[in-house]
């Protein structure tokens, strides 16, 4: 794709997005059930009560903007997606059997490109699907942070810090998909230990992010007191073992010489990953 283009971006809207494709001129009309969702679509979450909004809007004035569809690769006789699921979803639910609908020539990437561009321009993903969204730029279409921010039109460092989140176990991230954690929130449990208790305890709390920062604050001093006090062998052993398998660990070793290791992982892979390294040794 052409620098210049993607440089531009966000700020363009879908119009201009439109406007680098084959486009039909005139607006069709196609029975719902001829769409199909888009596979590219970063957003899993629908805001219910939004979703209801848009039916009773749909229900008296109708669709005012077509959907944007290109012809489906997998399914013949279907149309896949490109913006516009919501007004989709919303359409069936107001009982519609047609929907307007503008046809469009696009590869996999520009209908990823669409669907973000049209989500993040209306505030519909939380901090984790946009993460997911930038992701699939990279790891499917070889782009790198730079060129990522330069297309969405924001800085390099908000990249950075929607992709962080990324690392944190799947239960966090279902907290912060479900809004009980904020963005802010999360940008400060990235890297932390026992960051599913630290999570749960912002929760019942209540804390804001000020508060939040503070409160892990003193959980890293209390970490770092009792890292301290630990016998160096331990410390040498925990970190010769963190460095031979790359997951954290934690050995916890009593005076008769008992005690446990604790492996953390955070997906199955590397659970996986630990059960391999067992498997092939014992």
């Amino acid at each position: 794709m052409d620098t210049n283009k993607i440089k531009k971006g966000l700020g363009r809207g879908l119009s201009s997005l439109i406007g680098e494709t084959k486009t039909e001129i005139s607006v069709n009309n196609l029975l719902i059930s001829d769409l199909v969702s888009n596979k590219f679509q970063p957003r899993k979450l629908f805001n219910e009560d939004n979703l209801e909004e848009l039916t009773n809007s749909i229900k008296e004035h109708g669709i005012i903007q077509p959907i944007i569809v290109r012809k489906s690769k997998d399914l013949s006789s279907k149309y896949e997606i490109i913006a516009g699921e919501r007004r989709w979803l919303a359409a069936q639910k107001a009982g519609l059997h047609q929907v307007p609908v503008v046809l469009t020539e696009v590869d996999d990437l520009k209908s990823l490109e669409f669907a973000i561009v049209e989500n993040i321009q209306r505030h519909d993903l939380n901090a984790v699907e946009e993460a997911q969204g930038y992701q699939r730029l990279i790891d499917e279409f070889s782009y790198n942070q730079e060129k990522v921010a330069k297309f969405i039109g924001k800085s390099r460092s908000h990249i950075t810090n929607c992709l962080r989140l990324l690392s944190l176990p799947e239960e966090v991230l279902d907290l912060i998909r479900v809004k009980k954690l904020t963005p802010g929130h999360a940008k400060i449990l990235v890297g932390l230990e026992n960051v599913i208790f630290v999570a749960n305890k912002i929760i019942s709390k209540n804390l804001s992010v000020r508060q939040s920062e503070n409160f892990v604050k003193i959980f890293k001093l209390r970490k770092n007191l009792t890292n301290f006090k630990k016998d160096p062998n331990i410390l040498a052993l925990e970190s010769s073992v963190i460095g031979k398998i790359g997951l954290n660990v934690l050995i916890k070793n009593k005076k008769n010489n008992t005690g446990s290791i604790m492996i953390e992982y955070k997906d199955i892979n590397q659970l996986n990953k630990i059960i391999e390294i067992l498997k092939s040794n014992y």
